[in-house]
């Protein structure tokens, strides 16, 4: 499958939510629900994991209507964060201290443009 990048930079098609939604496993939407919701100190569903993919128009779970990054970049009309002008602001700074490797995803892409 194509890597599917988020606007942040993150790779959607690792991302448990699709291949939850991709595979129908319901296995991994309980767990996913489970750790997310440690991790963001929020509650999720396991009925609310799944995904299409961050810049798709079709399935987006509650975390993307949460998102200040998909929004923004959205509102902007981008294809993600690495064509802004803005790039490397506060939001996004956020999700690449907590992963470097979209963080090294949207410069690759900044370096090609």
């Amino acid at each position: 499958m194509d890597e599917m990048i988020a606007c942040c930079g993150l790779e959607c098609s690792q991302c448990p939510a699709f291949i939850a939604m991709r595979d129908n496993n319901d296995a991994l939407r309980q767990t996913t629900a489970r750790e997310w919701s440690q991790q963001f100190h929020a509650e999720f569903i396991p009925e609310s994991i799944d995904c299409s993919g961050c810049r798709t128009t079709g399935v987006h779970g509650p975390y993307c209507s949460m998102c200040e990054i998909r929004a923004c970049c959205m509102e902007k009309g981008l294809l993600n964060c690495a064509h802004c002008a803005d790039y490397g602001c506060e939001k996004l700074a956020k999700v690449h201290g907590m992963d470097a490797q979209s963080k090294k995803c949207l410069d690759g892409i900044r370096g090609g443009i």
